[in-house]
């Protein structure tokens, strides 16, 4: 079975962990040795003696070592007060909903970007480098920027959706393109509003702010070039709050 795909995978998240301030970052291999290791040997012999650690933050539900055998009372047993607990976190949307990644990657699948955004507590962002495409978007007076993508990231439903870019609006398409003779692969395309330059070999950070309408195949191009116009109006009246500081 392969690997599920992440919400943030490892680029995307250290970038993360330096905006809250992190200063260090240690990775452990999850590999069979690790896998192996016993809860109580853990905690002594890589959180006590490599690391160090004199305070831990972990989830409620929080489990670790060889079958999942070490949780929360485990660690209290030997940081006490050191030890801090992050209780389950909820939001009200309508109904009361439990902050977890199953429940954003459900929200994203379905399009409901608010409510990834609101769970998230920030913009749900999609980082990528900038590729050369067929550059047909700039025939019909909507360039985009090509993007590629971690392959473990977790992306959106397909359709159209409206972004900020370095706090520049814009709409960006997921799919498989049906109006250009259709595409075998997945693509995302970015078009920027009144911007002007070259994102060629840059990344960049795309923040969704709302889902605007289903990928569809179109008559002509006239068709599709007038329909991201309309798409395009939307993000123009779409008021934007600032992203979410750390």
């Amino acid at each position: 079975m392969g690997q599920s795909l992440l919400l943030t995978p490892l680029p995307e998240k250290v970038t993360l962990l330096e905006r809250l301030g992190v200063e260090q970052l240690v990775l452990l291999p999850f590999d069979e040795e690790l896998a192996k290791l016993r809860a109580e040997t853990f905690m002594v012999q890589v959180l006590q003696k490599a690391l160090g650690a004199e305070f831990i933050s972990v989830g409620f539900n929080f489990r670790f070592g060889f079958q999942r055998l070490g949780d929360v009372e485990s660690l209290r047993a030997l940081w006490g007060d050191d030890l801090c607990v992050v209780e389950e976190q909820k939001i009200s949307s309508g109904a009361s909903v439990r902050i977890s990644s199953s429940a954003i990657r459900m929200a994203l699948a379905m399009g409901d970007v608010a409510l990834a955004n609101d769970l998230l507590g920030r913009r749900y962002s999609i980082l990528g480098g900038v590729m050369m495409g067929q550059q047909l978007g700039r025939k019909i007076g909507f360039p985009t920027a090509n993007l590629r993508v971690d392959p473990q990231k977790y992306l959106p439903k397909d359709g159209v959706y409206g972004v900020v870019v370095g706090g520049n609006p814009g709409v960006m398409n997921i799919g498989f393109r049906p109006t250009v003779a259709g595409e075998a692969k997945r693509s995302i395309e970015v078009h920027l509003l009144n911007w002007r330059g070259n994102l060629y070999d840059q990344e960049i950070e795309v923040e969704l702010v709302r889902y605007i309408r289903g990928e569809r195949k179109f008559g002509s191009f006239e068709e599709l070039k007038d329909q991201i116009q309309r798409d395009c109006e939307v993000m123009t009246k779409q008021e934007i709050s600032p992203p979410t500081t750390y």
